[in-house]
């Protein structure tokens, strides 16, 4: 089959950008929401969503009240069923205030009643789309639970905000392990603004945000919402001011709070699009995971060159409607991103009526462990910089090099943000090593494309990369080292070990009693008895152990 460029700009690499295709074998993520693959039984989720304006007019689509309400209710299906505890979405709930003399935030409020009667709370932030003083009383009289009062708190607990003002619209709040941040930046309560403008309104929160984040527990995780972005990708006006420049020491001593307090990720929305990226600090020392969340809406914008040097793209995905899934299992996180066609040929469309069908598919999976670390690996860099010790467990990567050919709209190289962590095993020979963000990226964005996209799910192969794991000789017999069948296990969708190659995608299996080589090619496995380690070469990320595996578990 001929290859074109209506198979994507990413076939060079490792992820094709999720695009299915005949006569191509690729691996796809599970469709197992990430509770039903958690390492613990006591997991839970919480979801995200973003702007949810529609048209009004003639062009209204018979959407009322210039919301978007046929994919907030297609959203709430999903959030049910993945079983969340709560769902924030990032500002922008409607796109005026109010249609022919009617205010329209009851609407959007009216549409939160599936969510509350499966018991799920709902806590927004407002966007620059109800931005007045008048929406500023309005929005915690409709959603009391921001201030902590009503029905619909649920399990909320411990909130605070940081002035009168803005009570009920920046705020905070503890959900068992997490604590949530969110930032209103718009015209408050009183028609005041900080410095007289909207867009220095973040500038007077940073104590409060700062004593927040210093009060979260060593066991909890902590998230921050808002809904313009750090670094814009369509819209240049931000958090902290018009442009990026502004506010720039305010800028800085955010950033080194939320890096400091263990911040891993920023949510935006604004932008109507799916983007990540690490977002720096003036001095590139401190820095945040940034997450602008997919559209809700009926717009969908494409990205505009300008981030001062201050972003290091990590995945992106244009002219789609998302939402996310943040799994919490203790000290790990997943988050999951989802996402569904718009219904009209793939590309920047303007909908004039939402659309008839959702198809949501599981796009990407990223995530982090209190445990352990981040490592920035750009394109062409080895992935042998990763080497970590827990509790008597040793993990290295030995060889392996990021291939990716992917690069955003702006055609910058997109680079890896490669996550570890740590957990307990039971009946194994180590502890259960974690690897995110080894796959190929995410990079779906070429309005040349055609068709209901996206239409698969996301990719989850790996470039090829030699993971070893120390054991512990004591909790192995001699007879099985030399078995085969003592081995670096990985655990599959089911939560069963199985050998770590056997999840590849190609290769040659092959047995080895002694280390690691160079010239060993994937599939290649092995057992040093001399260095107490098990290693294998590997394309899939995820949960690795060391592990005696019955061959009932082998296919």
């Amino acid at each position: 089959m001929e290859l074109d460029r209506r198979r994507f700009l990413q076939i060079g690499g490792t992820s094709l950008a999720g695009l299915a295709f005949v006569g191509l074998e690729l691996p796809w993520l599970s469709c197992k929401p990430a509770l039903a693959t958690a390492l613990s039984e006591d997991a839970w989720c919480f979801g995200v969503m973003a702007d949810t304006q529609w048209r009004t007019g003639d062009k209204a689509g018979c959407e009322p009240a210039s919301c978007a309400v046929t994919v907030i209710d297609a959203l709430n299906q999903q959030f049910i069923q993945h079983r969340c505890a709560f769902v924030i979405q990032c500002g922008d709930l409607v796109d005026v205030e109010a249609v022919n003399g009617v205010r329209t935030l009851p609407t959007r409020a009216a549409h939160c009643r599936a969510l509350y009667d499966a018991g799920i709370g709902f806590f927004p932030v407002r966007g620059n789309h109800e931005a007045s003083a008048t929406a500023a009383n309005e929005l915690p009289a409709l959603f009391p639970q921001t201030s902590g009062e009503g029905a619909q708190v649920f399990l909320a607990a411990n909130f605070t905000s940081p002035m009168e003002k803005l009570r009920g619209l920046s705020y905070s709040f503890d959900w068992e392990n997490v604590r949530c941040i969110l930032i209103d930046q718009f015209t408050r309560k009183d028609n005041t603004s900080y410095n007289n403008s909207n867009n220095h309104n973040a500038v007077d929160q940073l104590d409060w945000i700062d004593q927040v984040l210093a009060a979260t527990g060593d066991d909890q995780h902590a998230f921050v919402f808002a809904h313009k972005n750090l670094i814009g990708q369509n819209h240049k006006d931000v958090l902290f001011g018009g442009n990026l420049t502004s506010n720039a020491k305010a800028r800085d001593a955010f950033l080194r709070s939320l890096d400091a307090n263990g911040v891993r990720y920023c949510f935006g929305g604004h932008d109507h699009l799916h983007h990540r990226s690490m977002a720096l600090d003036s001095s590139g020392r401190f820095s945040v995971d940034q997450i602008i969340c997919s559209s809700n809406s009926y717009k969908f914008y494409t990205p505009a060159a300008g981030d001062g040097g201050r972003e290091i793209p990590v995945a992106q995905e244009l002219f789609t409607l998302g939402y996310y899934i943040v799994t919490i299992d203790g000290a790990r996180v997943w988050v999951d991103f989802y996402s569904s066609s718009h219904g009209a040929d793939y590309g920047p469309a303007e909908l004039i009526t939402p659309p008839s069908f959702f198809q949501f598919y599981l796009r990407e999976r990223f995530g982090y462990s209190r445990n352990g670390h981040q490592y920035l690996i750009n394109r062409g860099e080895t992935y042998a910089s990763i080497q970590e010790q827990h509790r008597g467990t040793f993990a290295r990567i030995l060889s392996g090099v990021n291939n990716t050919n992917a690069t955003d709209y702006l055609r910058r190289p997109l680079s890896k943000t490669v996550n570890t962590g740590w957990a307990d095993a039971v009946a194994a020979a180590s502890c259960v090593f974690s690897l995110w963000g080894m796959a190929g990226a995410l990079s779906l964005y070429d309005s040349g494309l055609t068709g209901l996209l996206p239409n698969g799910k996301g990719s989850t192969e790996t470039d090829v990369y030699t993971l070893a794991l120390s054991y512990d000789p004591a909790k192995v017999r001699s007879a099985q080292l030399t078995s085969g069948q003592f081995v670096l296990a990985r655990r599959d969708e089911n939560k069963q070990w199985r050998n770590a190659v056997d999840l590849n995608v190609g290769g040659t299996k092959k047995f080895v009693y002694g280390p690691w080589r160079q010239e060993y090619g994937l599939g290649a496995h092995g057992v040093d008895p001399k260095t107490a380690t098990v290693w294998a070469v590997v394309n899939r990320e995820g949960d690795f152990v060391a592990k005696f595996v019955e061959r009932l578990n082998v296919p």
